[in-house]
C-alpha cells in the first residue's frame, strides 16, 4: 500500500470510529457531516500533492475518480459476498479496497457531492448495464429525496441527471480511461458469478436487482424525482437550471431524431454570448469554460441516448410545464435581472426557444391533441419565454475572435471547422491584432485545402484593399505559403485546383504593392534556377528526391501565383537545354494545375489577353506567350515538341486512374487548328504545327468503345481539308514560287504531311465506317473540295471515302493499266494529255505500298512483242525523270521497289553498257544483274535530268534533294551487295590467313602457274562484288561531275562509303584481287576522281584510293 492508500486508509477508519456505536456501513445522510471531515481533509491533502507533481486537473481528477471506483466496487463486493481468496487475485483494486471498513451508499454520494464528482460518478454509471443505470439512479433520487434535503442535494441531482445526458467526455485521461475500463470489468466479473456468492449475499443481490427492475425508464425517473423536489428548489438559479435540462431532456427525448448540425458560424455566436455573460458575472475565459459550453451545446442538440420507454411526451411536458407555472407562481423566476442575466437563464432561454419551435414544426401525436394540452402547455412555455425576456446579447467581434482563437489553439471540438470561420471572416483581421499570431502560431489547425482557400481569399481581399500593410500582407503571405508547403501532395492538387478558380494569378490577380510583387518574383527565380541547377547527373535514389523536392518547390508558387509559374514551367522547358523532361514530371505530379476556374477577377476581364478558364488551356496559353515572344530554333522545337508529347502521356494516379496533364485534343484546337487556319500570316510555323499534330496522333489514348475518338472533337473535316491543301502545294516543292510567296515547302514536310494526312484520314475512317449515316454531309462536302486539288491527295484520303467513291485518276493511266471500271474511273486533266499514261503509273507506285501493288499487277504490256517492251522502257526511263525529282524518300523508296520488280520480271530492259569496263571481266555477274541494271537505269535518268533540256528545272535546293535521293538509292544497292557477301567476323579473317578456310586464297605464284584453262571455282563472289562496286562508283563519279555545281556532298560521301567497303572486302577475301589488278583499280579510280570541280573533295577520294591495296601483296 502507497503513502496515499495509507492517508486515505487511516481517514476511514477515523471517520468510522467517529461513528460509534454505529458504523459507515450504516451510516445516515445527516452524520456525514459529523464524520466525513477526516475523509474530506484526507482527500484535499492527497490532491494538493497530486497538483504539486503534475497538472492539476488530469491527477487530482485520476484520484478522485479512482476513490470512488473503490468505494462503489467495495459496496458491490458486500452485495455479491465476493470470496477474498478471489477478490485478491482479479481485483486490481483489493489492496485499497480491502484496508477500507464497510461502507453503504450513503458515504458513496456524499463522497460524490462534497468532491463536486458528479461527472466522475457519471463516467462509471455509464460503464453499467442500462437495467443497474436505472437501479443506481433510483438509489440516488431515494438518497436526494431522505431527509434532510438540501439545495445542495439538489444541485447534485442536477449536476448527475445533466452530466448523465452529455456522457463521456472525450478529452478524458488515458489513467481515466483505464480506471473506467476496470471497473467495468469488475462489475461484469461480480455479477455474472452468483454462484460463488453466500446464499444470504446472493439472495440479498437477487432482491436488489428484482427491486429495480420494474422501471427502466430513465426519463421517468429523474422528472418525478425532480417533480418531488419542487418544494426543496427555492434559489431562481435553480429554478432555472432545473428548467433549462428538463427542457433540453424532453427536446432531445421526443422532438428530434438525430443529430442538429448548427452551421460554425452560429455556434460561435452563442457560444460567444455564453462567455460574454459569465465574464459578466466574474468569470475568466478558459478553455475548459469553452470546452463545457460546447458540451452543453453539443448535448442539447443530440438525441439522447435514454430513449423512453414509459413516458409521453404529453406526460413529460405536462410536468415540466407544471413545474414552471409552480416556481413563476412562487416568484423564484420573477427576480431574474434582465440586465445582467446568468448563464442558467441564458441556456433556459435557449431551450424554451428550441422546444417551442420543434412543438410548432413537428406532428405532434394524437394522444396528446386529445388531451387537450397542447395550447395550455405552449402558452406556459411562452409566458416563461417573456418572463424570461432580456436585452438581446449581441456577441462583438473581439469576443468571438477571442473565442475562436481558443477553439484553434486548444484543439478543442470543431476546431477545423472554426478554422475555416476564422479564415474566412475578413472583419477579424482589422480588428484584433492578435489574428495574425493566431494563423501563424497554429498553422496545423489550417491544413486543409478549403481552410487554406479561405485565408487565400482574406488575404487576396486585404491585398486589393487601399491602406493594407505591405509587411502584414508579406508575413501573411508567407505564413499562408507554409500552410500550403505542408500539405499532402493531394491537398496540395486541390487548393491548387481551388485557386485557379480564384485566380489564375493566385495573389497577384489585382493591382499589388510592389513590395510584395519584389518578392514573389525573387522566389520564383531562386526556386527554378534551383530546379534547373539540380536537375541532372544524380542516381535514381536522389533523382527522386530531387523530384520531390522540385515539385514542391513549383507547387509553392504556382499556389501563390499558377500563371507565372507555368510560364516559367515553359521558359525552362523550351530553352534550358534537356530540362523538357524534369518540367513535364513535375507538371504531371501536379495535375491540379489543370483545374478549372467558375470566375474572372475583374482584372483579368479588363485585361485584354484572353487568359482562358482552365488549367490546362492556361499552361497551352503560358506556351503561346512564351514561343510568341521569340524564334524557336532547332533543338529549342524539338524540346517544345518534347515537353508536349510527355505531357499527352498518361500517368497513373493514386486511384488507379489514367491521367494525362495535356489531352491531344486541347494541343490540336490550340496549337494546330489556330496556325493552320492563319496559313497566310508569315509568324505561323507549319511545319511545327504539323509535328505536332503527328505526335497526338501518336499518342496511345484507350477509349471506351462506345466513346467516339478524340479527333472529332477537332473539325476533323475542315482539318483533313487544311493538310489537303497544304498536301496540294507541297507537290511542287522545288518550283519558283510566285513574288509574295509565305511557305518555302521542303521535302521532310511533305512526308511529314502525308504521315499526318494518312493517319488522320484512317482515324476519321475508321469513325465514318461505325457510322455512315450521321457523317454523310460531311463527307460529300470534303469529297467535293478535294476537285480543286492535285488528283494525287484523293488517294491519302482513302480511309475516308471507303467504299463511298472511286478512285479517281487521269485517264491516261487507263491506256497502260486494266483497272476494273466497277472502282475506276478516269479524270480530263489538262496536264496529262496523250502519252503521259506512264507518268500517272509511276507517280500512282509512290503513293502507296498498296497502290503499287496494284499498277504492277494491272500494268498492260506484252512482253512477247519486243517493240512494247524497248517502248515502255523508254518511256519509262521518261517518266523516272519527270517524276525523280519530286519524290519525297518514302516514295523515292517505293518506286525503287517497282522498278527492281520491272527489271527482275523483264518487263523493263535496261541494257548494260561497257563505258566503265576496259577488259571484259569473266566473272558470273548473273546474281548482280538487277543491281547493275538499275545502277545504270539511275545514271540515264541522271544524265537527261542533267542535260541541257532539264538543267534549268530545278532550284539548288531542288538539285541537293536529287543528289540525296541517287545517294539513298546507292545505299540501297550497297545494302543489297552486302546481303550477298556479308563480311567474315574478326575470327574468319584470322583462320582465312592461316589458310585453313573452306577455299583456300589464291597466291600470286599459285595463279602465275595455273593453266589458263584451268577453271577456278570460288565459293563467295567477291571478285564480282568489287566489280559490282567499281561501277556504282564509276555512276557516282559521274553523276556527282554532271550535276550542277559539282559539290553534292551526299555524292560525295557515298562514294567514301563505296570505297570502304571495296576496301574491306579485299581485307576479307585476299584473293580477290592481284596485286596488279589492284594497280590498276587505283589508276582507274583515280582517273575518274579527276573530272571532280572540288578540289578539297577530289583530294580526300584520291587519298581514299590510295589505300586500295591488295592483301595478296
Amino acid at each position: 500500500m502507497d503513502k496515499d492508500s495509507a492517508v486515505l486508509h487511516g481517514a476511514f477508519l477515523l471517520a468510522d470510529k467517529l461513528c460509534l456505536p454505529s458504523s459507515l456501513s450504516s451510516l445516515q445522510k445527516a452524520d456525514w457531516g459529523r464524520v466525513g471531515h477526516p475523509v474530506l481533509e484526507a482527500i484535499r491533502e492527497i490532491c494538493r500533492q497530486e497538483e504539486l507533481s503534475g497538472p492539476p486537473s488530469s491527477r487530482s481528477a485520476c484520484w478522485k475518480k479512482k476513490l470512488v471506483c473503490v468505494v462503489w466496487l467495495k459496496l458491490l463486493c458486500s452485495e455479491t459476498g465476493e470470496d477474498v481468496e478471489t477478490a485478491w487475485r482479479e481485483n486490481p483494486f483489493f489492496p485499497l479496497q480491502n484496508a477500507l471498513p464497510e461502507v453503504n451508499h450513503v458515504v458513496l454520494l456524499e463522497l460524490v457531492k462534497s468532491m463536486s464528482a458528479s461527472k466522475i460518478f457519471v463516467h462509471l454509471l455509464l460503464c453499467l448495464p442500462q437495467s443497474q443505470i436505472c437501479c443506481e439512479l433510483e438509489r440516488l433520487t431515494q438518497h436526494v429525496k431522505s431527509s434532510p434535503t438540501s439545495e445542495d442535494d439538489v444541485h447534485l441531482f442536477l449536476e448527475l441527471w445533466w452530466e448523465l445526458w452529455k456522457g463521456t467526455d472525450e478529452q478524458t485521461a488515458e489513467g481515466e480511461e483505464s480506471i473506467e475500463m476496470m471497473f467495468a470489468n469488475q462489475f461484469a466479473r461480480l455479477t455474472s458469478k452468483p454462484a460463488s456468492m453466500s446464499p444470504q449475499a446472493a439472495k440479498r443481490f437477487k432482491l436488489d436487482t428484482s427491486a429495480s427492475s420494474p422501471n427502466i425508464d430513465v426519463l421517468y425517473i429523474l422528472l418525478h424525482t425532480l417533480k418531488d423536489l419542487r418544494d426543496h428548489i427555492s434559489t431562481t438559479d435553480l429554478c432555472l437550471q432545473a428548467l433549462a435540462i428538463s427542457l433540453d431532456v424532453l427536446y432531445t427525448s421526443f422532438l428530434i431524431e438525430r443529430a442538429v448540425m448548427l452551421p460554425t458560424k452560429e455556434k460561435m455566436h452563442i457560444l460567444s454570448k455564453a462567455v460574454s455573460i459569465r465574464e459578466r458575472n466574474n468569470e475568466k475565459l478558459t478553455p475548459e469554460l469553452i470546452r463545457e459550453a460546447q458540451r452543453d451545446l453539443s448535448t442539447s442538440h443530440t438525441p439522447s441516448r435514454f430513449q423512453p420507454c414509459q413516458m409521453k411526451l404529453a406526460e413529460a411536458l405536462k410536468i415540466v410545464t407544471e413545474l414552471a407555472q409552480f416556481w413563476q407562481n412562487s416568484g423564484f423566476l420573477n427576480m431574474c435581472d434582465g440586465s445582467n442575466p446568468s448563464y442558467s437563464a441564458f441556456k433556459l432561454q435557449q431551450s424554451v426557444q428550441r422546444v417551442l419551435t420543434a412543438l410548432q414544426e413537428a406532428d405532434v401525436p394524437e394522444a396528446m391533441t386529445e388531451m387537450g394540452v397542447q395550447e395550455a402547455e405552449k402558452n406556459i412555455l411562452r409566458g416563461l419565454l417573456e418572463s424570461l425576456s432580456f436585452p438581446a446579447i449581441e456577441s462583438t467581434p473581439e469576443v468571438n475572435v477571442r473565442v475562436t482563437t481558443t477553439i484553434i489553439s486548444h484543439r478543442l471540438e470543431d476546431y477545423h471547422d472554426f478554422a475555416v470561420l476564422f479564415a474566412c471572416e475578413r472583419s477579424w483581421v482589422d480588428c484584433d491584432e492578435h489574428w495574425m499570431d493566431c494563423v501563424e502560431k497554429n498553422q496545423a489547425a489550417f491544413q486543409q485545402h478549403d481552410t487554406l482557400i479561405k485565408l487565400s481569399s482574406t488575404l487576396m481581399n486585404k491585398l486589393h484593399s487601399d491602406g493594407s500593410s505591405v509587411s502584414q500582407c508579406r508575413k501573411l503571405m508567407k505564413v499562408i505559403t507554409d500552410i500550403f508547403s505542408a500539405l499532402s501532395l493531394e491537398d496540395k492538387n486541390k487548393a491548387l485546383v481551388a485557386m485557379l478558380r480564384l485566380s489564375s494569378r493566385g495573389f497577384f490577380g489585382c493591382s499589388v504593392p510592389s513590395a510584395v510583387t519584389d518578392g514573389f518574383e525573387q522566389e520564383l527565380n531562386m526556386a527554378f534556377n534551383c530546379i534547373i541547377q539540380g536537375g541532372g547527373g544524380a542516381a535514381a535514389a536522389a533523382m527522386q528526391g530531387n523530384l520531390s523536392t522540385a515539385v514542391s518547390l513549383v507547387a509553392r508558387v504556382a499556389f501563390q501565383n499558377p500563371e507565372a509559374t507555368l510560364r516559367s514551367c515553359c521558359h525552362s522547358a523550351i530553352f534550358n537545354k534537356g530540362a523538357f523532361a524534369l518540367m513535364a514530371k513535375i507538371l504531371q505530379k501536379l495535375p491540379g494545375l489543370r483545374g478549372g476556374r467558375e470566375r474572372r477577377d475583374a482584372d483579368e476581364d479588363i485585361d485584354r489577353r484572353r487568359v482562358p478558364a482552365s488549367g490546362s488551356g492556361l499552361l497551352c496559353w503560358c506556351l503561346q506567350e512564351v514561343i510568341r515572344t521569340r524564334s524557336l530554333l532547332a533543338n529549342e522545337k524539338e524540346q517544345f515538341l518534347r515537353f508536349l508529347g510527355l505531357l499527352m502521356m498518361p500517368v497513373m494516379t493514386v486511384e488507379g486512374e489514367e491521367k494525362r496533364f495535356l489531352s491531344p485534343q486541347e494541343v490540336v484546337n490550340t496549337f494546330v487548328l489556330p496556325n493552320l487556319s492563319s496559313m497566310g500570316h508569315r509568324s505561323v510555323d507549319i511545319e511545327l504545327s504539323l509535328q505536332l499534330l503527328h505526335a497526338t496522333l501518336c499518342v496511345d489514348v484507350h477509349e471506351a468503345a462506345s466513346s467516339p475518338h478524340w479527333v472529332l472533337d477537332c473539325s476533323p473535316f475542315p482539318l483533313l481539308y487544311i493538310l489537303a491543301q497544304l498536301y496540294n502545294q507541297a507537290l511542287r516543292c522545288w518550283e519558283q514560287t510566285p513574288d509574295g510567296a509565305v511557305h518555302h515547302w521542303s521535302t521532310d514536310t511533305k512526308e511529314l504531311l502525308v504521315s499526318v494526312l494518312t493517319t488522320l484520314g484512317q482515324v476519321v475512317g475508321t469513325e465514318v465506317a461505325a457510322a455512315p449515316s450521321s457523317w454523310s454531309r460531311a463527307l460529300f462536302w470534303l469529297h467535293n473540295k478535294m476537285e480543286e486539288l492535285d488528283w494525287t491527295v484523293h488517294f491519302h484520303l482513302k480511309a475516308v471515302w471507303g467504299e463511298h467513291f472511286k478512285n479517281e485518276v487521269p485517264s491516261s493511266l487507263l491506256t497502260v493499266c486494266d483497272l476494273p471500271e466497277q472502282e475506276w474511273s478516269g479524270l480530263d486533266q489538262p496536264q496529262y494529255g496523250q502519252g503521259t499514261g506512264l507518268l500517272v503509273w509511276m507517280e500512282c507506285c509512290s503513293l502507296s505500298d498498296s497502290l503499287r501493288s496494284t499498277m504492277l499487277s494491272c500494268l498492260s504490256l506484252d512482253q512477247r512483242r519486243p517493240d512494247h517492251v524497248s517502248m515502255f522502257s523508254k518511256g519509262l526511263l521518261v517518266a523516272l525523270t519527270q517524276v525523280l525529282p519530286w519524290c519525297s524518300v518514302s516514295q523515292w523508296s517505293r518506286l525503287l521497289g517497282a522498278l527492281r520488280e520491272l527489271i527482275t520480271s523483264g518487263r523493263l530492259h535496261v541494257p548494260f553498257s561497257l563505258e566503265y569496263v576496259d577488259f571484259l571481266p569473266l566473272l558470273d555477274l548473273r546474281r548482280f544483274s538487277c543491281v547493275l541494271r538499275l545502277s545504270v537505269l539511275l545514271l540515264r535518268v541522271l544524265q537527261l535530268l542533267c542535260g541541257s533540256s532539264c538543267s534549268h528545272w530545278l532550284s539548288a535546293d531542288g538539285w541537293a534533294h536529287v543528289g540525296r535521293l541517287y545517294a539513298h538509292a546507292v545505299r540501297e544497292m550497297m545494302d543489297s551487295l552486302r546481303a550477298k557477301l556479308p563480311l567474315p567476323s574478326s575470327t574468319a579473317l584470322t583462320v582465312s590467313a592461316k589458310g585453313s578456310a573452306s577455299t583456300p586464297p589464291k597466291t600470286p605464284t599459285a595463279k602465275d602457274s595455273s593453266s589458263p584453262l584451268e577453271e577456278e571455282v570460288e565459293t563467295f563472289p567477291s571478285q564480282e562484288v568489287l566489280f559490282v562496286l567499281s561501277q556504282l562508283f564509276c555512276h557516282v563519279q559521274h553523276i556527282q561531275v554532271m550535276m550542277p555545281g559539282g559539290q553534292c556532298e551526299p555524292l560525295f560521301l557515298c562514294s567514301l562509303e563505296i570505297l570502304s567497303h571495296y576496301e574491306a572486302i579485299m581485307a576479307a577475301f585476299p584473293d580477290s584481287s592481284s596485286p596488279l589488278e589492284s594497280d590498276n583499280t587505283r589508276h582507274f579510280f583515280s582517273t575518274i576522281t579527276d573530272n571532280l570541280k572540288n578540289q578539297e573533295m577530289k583530294a580526300v577520294l584520291q587519298q581514299k584510293i590510295a589505300q586500295l591495296v591488295s592483301s595478296a601483296a
